[in-house]
């Protein structure tokens, strides 16, 4: 047994949990923990500009590290609440992140003291587990228990509170002798998956949606598998998009009433069995008209969280499953049946999916000046191969990009999925970035959400770590102004003004250009369809060379609209023709084609 501070036991039990690096924002009622961080050594820290910042770092990091959990601390009162949003976006798609917080000294804190927030309770909704710990011989407890949470069933975030006592006290502790706790993950039984088997072997044709699950169970291989064994057409979710390539043979594309294919939502309308896998049927991928999106199909919903089955409607077959556990499974029976000769042919049906695809196509190459997106995504495709890491968030410019770019392995879409928070893709890109050094990393933004949390870009370039931001500028409240539409309003969504130190820029307002070099990071502007390709090889090469971010700047139309349903119904796309800038920047008359 050693004696040493709670605040250095919480350290080196990170350590011995495999943590290796942490993002965060030191402070007055935190430092002792960051004292220990230094003086135990082994856990990199990166120094956010902003504590939500270095919880979007944090989701970043373990989006792309299949077992690595992304760590962000902060000090007591606003760092807490400042981190609440990351938490959501955690726990909404899936994600353990641990955030480490400071708290005033434990007789003060219902007080009303400088900086004493419950933060615990605040926290309580979006987490596994949020606690304020009062004792510090519970402190190695506490976080072997975060732990063991964060990793078993539907993995998720967990807040630990700590007062700035607390993690002074001295506590006896042996680290060597740590041990992780068992992570606890139902598995499928054989009979469950027998059972399950039946639909798809009844039906005509059927497809599998894969989703989130997969790829955090790092199941992806097995599903491919699985699919290649039974001949059915895969639809990834927008969380799942990578689970098999998108040229795969048996890719039928994405689904949903914004990010989707018309092939994909064409395909799906035609399949009579769906087996879920690892997905929550979220409402951007089954719209609201739950009738169109059931119709007559049977599905099963193979789940690793018990109370997500039928909670959006009953399926005709629910398992409770780690998606590995049930993938090996059905993998095991699927070889089984095919050896025995009882596997149907799909050809038929995976031709017709794969025809819908090569002909169901939106247009994408436009040589308008200003630029048209579909244009940027157009080149973008040319520009970064398969191996790159796609950051993103919300807004027109990640409705488009998922309709548009191309996504070949799992964790190369790291998207926030459920809570969309504007701002979350600057910080999440540092955090991928970190988590694979090596990887060709492209974020995308919108330039509301690039505005959001801008400051972070100095976090990148201080720590000298380089990543290709592509900025697609119509200076507009993009997708709102969309919605707008449906209300026939067009208010406090359009951003434009005359810049009276960048005049050359003119109505577009924000110098970004300006502002990422004033951070010490290199850009590019391009306004030109012509100029893109050579913008994004001179930013990988920028990137490689200064080791910064590189933000390429597209000045966009002002007006876009992007396909999507305005019912909310798969079967109701609106696939908008070219549309022209209109003066006054009014919403432009539209004529919708339906799939």
């Amino acid at each position: 047994m050693a004696r040493m501070t709670a605040a250095r036991a919480a350290v080196e039990i990170l350590k011995r949990e495999g943590v290796t690096d942490a993002f965060g924002v030191p402070g007055a009622a935190i430092n002792p923990f960051y004292k220990a961080l230094k003086e135990g050594g082994g856990i990199h820290h990166t120094l956010a500009r902003h504590v939500e910042g270095a919880s979007h770092m944090a989701e970043g990091y373990t989006r792309t590290s299949p077992g690595n959990i992304g760590v962000c601390i902060g000090t007591s009162g606003p760092a807490g609440t400042d981190m609440i949003t990351g938490l959501y976006s955690a726990i909404g798609d899936s994600i353990p992140i641990l955030c480490i917080t400071g708290q005033a000294p434990t007789s003060v804190i219902h007080k009303e003291d400088f900086q004493a927030v419950d933060i615990a309770s605040i926290a309580k909704p979006v987490t596994k587990m949020a606690v304020t710990v009062l004792e510090a011989a519970q402190v190695p407890g506490v976080f072997q228990q975060a732990f063991h949470l964060m990793r078993s069933g539907r993995p998720g975030p967990v807040l630990i509170d700590l007062p700035i006592d607390v993690q002074l006290t001295e506590i006896e502790f042996d680290p060597e002798t740590y041990e992780p706790l068992p992570v606890y993950k139902p598995a499928a039984t054989r009979a469950q998956i027998e059972k399950a088997i039946t639909f798809l072997l009844e039906s005509q044709r059927p497809v599998i949606v894969a989703g989130g699950g997969v790829i955090g169970a790092d199941a992806t291989d097995l599903l491919v598998e699985f699919a290649e064994l039974t001949q059915t057409p895969v639809i990834p979710t927008l969380m799942g998009w990578g689970t098999l390539p998108d040229d795969h043979e048996l890719n039928a594309g994405m689904v949903g009433v914004q990010t989707s294919h018309r092939y994909g939502n064409a395909n799906f309308l035609e399949s009579d069995f769906v087996l879920g896998i690892g997905n929550r049927w979220a409402n951007r991928h089954t719209g609201y008209k739950l009738d169109v999106y059931r119709g007559e199909r049977k599905f099963v919903h193979v789940d690793i969280e018990p109370t997500q089955i039928g909670k959006i409607f009953p399926p005709d077959y629910g398992v409770v499953s780690d998606a590995k556990a049930a993938l090996e499974l059905f993998v095991e029976v699927a070889k089984e049946l095919k050896a025995a000769g009882r596997l149907p042919d799909r050809g038929e049906w995976v031709a017709s999916t794969q025809e819908r695809k090569a002909t169901l196509l939106r247009r994408t190459h436009f040589d308008n000046v200003p630029l048209k997106p579909q244009r940027v995504y157009e080149e973008m495709n040319k520009a970064f191969g398969p191996e790159t890491r796609y950051v993103t968030t919300i807004g027109l410019s990640q409705i488009a990009g998922a309709q548009m770019l191309h996504v070949y392995k799992p964790r190369h879409w790291i998207n926030c999925g459920q809570a969309g928070p504007l701002g979350w893709t600057i910080p999440a890109a540092i955090g991928v970035a970190k988590a694979d050094p090596d990887a060709q990393v492209v974020a995308l933004s919108g330039d509301y959400d690039f505005q959001f949390l801008i400051e972070e870009l100095a976090v990148a370039a201080q720590h000298r770590i380089p990543y290709v931001h592509v900025l697609v500028n119509n200076s507009y409240l993009g997708l709102i102004r969309q919605a707008q539409l449906g209300l026939d309003i067009n208010f406090q969504v359009n951003l434009e003004f005359e810049n009276v130190n960048s005049p050359e820029i003119g109505v577009y307002g924000v110098d970004h250009v300006k502002v990422a070099e004033g951070l010490g990071c290199k850009a590019i502007r391009v306004t030109e369809p012509e100029q893109l390709g050579a913008a994004f090889e001179q930013a990988k090469k920028l990137a490689a060379e200064y080791r910064v971010p590189v933000v390429v700047e597209a000045i966009l139309e002002r007006i876009t609209n992007i396909s999507m349903s305005r019912t909310m119904d798969i079967s109701d796309i609106s696939e908008f023709e070219d549309l022209a800038t209109e003066p006054g920047h009014a919403p432009t008359s539209i004529k919708p084609l339906k799939v």
